[in-house]
Order: structure tokens, then sequence, then C-alpha cells
């Protein structure tokens, strides 16, 4: 490793001394949830406190309002690696999720880095992509908008009930269908109309009847977004919002395809019509690149974090991170921030992501991130290795950035 590369205790005692700043902007940021790409509070928090740290601010970006993008450049050409920052909540639950802990823990590993190698080479910056929830798929829009290119690298971690260097994602379809009926009276004269409604319920049933003859590793669910206005009025719309998921994106695909076959099987014997839609690109299955992992986890674990890689049988849920996954090498570790069996997307685990325990956790956390991107940046040998892990993986394991279902 190059000398000039900081140590572990030099970045957790800058991360020691950013801690009071971090918690803050965590507090902040989980206090005043916003959903996807409404994100205006949490942008404001974050970029300002980049731009106090001297980095260069650009917001929005790639066409996306609560975007941005910030960078400090190095005294010599060099690497770009990037930290990436989630920040949006869930409807109903707020922070359930721990994005605020994913992006103020973030931004405090750019911020330690570039104080412990203050002459570093490269670009080190911190890209603010929001809407990852609610199939959003803010990281596939900036990538599609070009603000991924040059990177290098891209690092980040998530709060969950378990420390974890790697964890495969599943591949996800955001799907609507929606359902085309005859209005009528439904006590006057219902057999003048055709039910949206029951297409919907039969189309709900059939995803229950398809179960025993998917494999294993697949997941549907969905809801009821549209199921009429009045009990009196046999619904003319109905609509059913669901995801597809699978462990590789080509799999996923073929479920979707069943999928569409079942609406319109539906539709004939309702006598109504079916459209099915996207509501977001499709998430492609992730791709951990192990030489940063190893490297996470091997400094996490000299803080005191017990960590170890994930059961590839045991998939984590989905994310827009997949897709740049596709793209370059990137990590997304998880860290135990609550107890063992705490759900994720629940109150327990929004209550879990604003307690000592996960502050104590985020600036460990933001400790191996910041030694993994000090190290991509002073050290080419190691840089070189993460590319080779990740052309050894092979590019066509899911579909790119760029690319929705």
């Amino acid at each position: 490793m190059s000398a000039a590369a900081p140590t572990p205790q030099s970045l957790a005692a800058e991360i020691s001394a950013l801690r009071p700043r971090m918690e803050s902007v965590s507090r902040a940021i989980h206090a005043r949830p916003e959903l996807k790409f409404e994100e205006v509070h949490a942008q404001e928090v974050l970029t300002g406190w980049l731009a106090e740290a001297g980095f260069t601010v650009k917001a929005p970006v790639g066409g996306v309002g609560t975007a941005f993008v910030a960078v400090h450049e190095g005294s010599a050409p060099g690497p770009y690696v990037a930290v990436l920052a989630e920040y949006d909540a869930l409807p109903g639950i707020g922070h359930g999720c721990g994005h605020n802990l994913i992006a103020a823990g973030g931004a405090a590993a750019a911020i330690a880095a570039v104080r412990a190698l203050p002459e570093h080479p490269g670009t080190i910056a911190v890209i603010g992509t929001p809407g990852e929830e609610m199939g959003g798929a803010g990281k596939i829009r900036l990538a599609e908008a070009g603000v991924f290119e040059g990177v290098d690298a891209a690092v980040m971690f998530h709060p969950a009930d378990r420390s974890l260097t790697t964890r495969h994602g599943l591949a996800a379809a955001h799907l609507r269908v929606a359902f085309s009926g005859v209005s009528a009276h439904a006590a006057k004269s219902p057999w003048e109309g055709r039910s949206a409604l029951a297409a919907a319920q039969l189309f709900l049933n059939a995803l229950d009847a398809m179960r025993q003859f998917m494999p294993p590793t697949a997941r549907i669910h969905g809801i009821v977004t549209d199921g009429g206005q009045a009990p009196n009025v046999v619904p003319a719309h109905a609509a059913v919002d669901l995801y597809v998921r699978d462990r590789t994106a080509a799999s996923a695909e073929a479920l979707v395809a069943r999928v569409h076959r079942a609406a319109h099987g539906v539709a004939m014997a309702t006598e109504t019509e079916a459209e099915v839609s996207e509501t977001g690109p499709m998430y492609a299955d992730r791709r951990n690149n192990t030489v940063l992992a190893e490297r996470f986890g091997e400094t996490v674990r000299a803080l005191g974090l017990d960590i170890v890689p994930g059961d590839p049988a045991t998939p984590a849920g989905s994310s827009d991170i997949g897709n740049l996954s596709q793209l370059l090498p990137v990590i997304h570790p998880y860290v135990q921030i609550a107890a063992t069996g705490t759900p994720s997307h629940s109150e327990a685990m929004r209550e879990a992501a604003v307690t000592a325990l996960a502050h104590d956790r985020t600036a460990i956390a933001a400790t191996g991130l910041a030694r993994v991107v000090s190290d991509l940046v002073a050290d080419p040998e190691f840089l070189a290795a993460a590319r080779a892990d990740f052309e050894g993986a092979g590019r066509g394991a899911g579909r790119g950035a760029g690319q929705g279902a």
C-alpha cells in the first residue's frame, strides 16, 4: 500500500471529530421524512455540510431536482471514487429503512477521507441519489443522465438487524396492472356492468395460484391501488401495483411475462380490458465487489464490529444499487443497528435508526467506507484488484443501469 494512504486509526479519529455533526444531520433528516424526489430538506442539510467541508457542490444534477454531486478535487490526477447517499423515506413509516444514517454516515466518510488525506490524488465525491424507495430508481436516472461517467468505484452502507459485508439483492420489476370495465348501478342493473374490481380480485387470486409453480427464490407482492369510488357503482376502473422479484433480472423478466398472461387471461374471463405498465425501471440483481467488501470488513472488525459475508441463499430486498453494480465496482454492506429480527421498513426500524447505538454503528461504518475510499485513491494496486474482481464477475449478470424492464 502507498505510504500516503491514511491508517484506519487516523480515519477513526477524523470520524470521531465529525461525530457531533454527523449525528445532528442524521437526526435532522430523520425528523423530517421526505418521500422520493421530495427530499428538499435532506438535500439542503447534506450539501450545506459538504460545502462547509470544502467540497464543490452541484445541485440539482441529472435532471433530478433533489440529487446532487459534491466533489473534492485532489492535488494530482487519479481515480474518481464516490460515496453514495440515500435520503428518501417511506410513506406512512418515515425512515424505517434508516436512510438518515446512510446519508449522514456517507457524508462523514467522504469528509474524513479528505481530512486524513488532504493532498489525495483524483476525486473524492458524495453523490446524492434520491428516490431509492418505491421504485423511484434515482441511481438509474442519474446513470442514464451520465452522472456516473468516469466514476471508478462507489461505496455505501445500509443499516440492518445484522452486520454483513456482502448480501445478494434481488432483481425487481415494478408493475401496474390496470383493468377497465363498464360501470352500472350495482343494485338496479349490475348485469349491464363489467367489474374492473372483480378482475383485480381474480388477478390477485391468479397470482396466488401461480406461487406453487414459481421458483422458491421468487417473490410477487402487490396492493390494490384503485378499487372503485362508490359501493353502489360497478367499478369501471381498478388497478393493482405489484413488485415481481427473483435472483436475476432474467428470471424476474420471465415471471413478468407470466404476470402479463395472467392479467390478460383474467380480462377475458371478466370481459374487461387489462393494461400492464411499469411504474419504474427494473432493479437489477446486485454484484458485490469482494475486494472492496473485504477491506471494509477488515476495518470495521478492528473497531469491534462482528461482521461476516451474507448467505447467498438469504437475499435482501431490491435496490437500484444493483443496476449501478453492473457498471462499476460497488459495495453495499449492512451494519447492525437494531436487535436481530427487527424487520426493515417497519416502525421498529424507524425508531432504531435514531438511537445512540445506531449512531455508534454509523460511525464505525463511516470509518470503514473512508478506509475503502482513501485506499482506492491512494493505492493503484488496490484499485486494480477491485477492477479485476469486477471484470472477473462478468458484466452480463443483470441489466445495466440505463435499462428498464
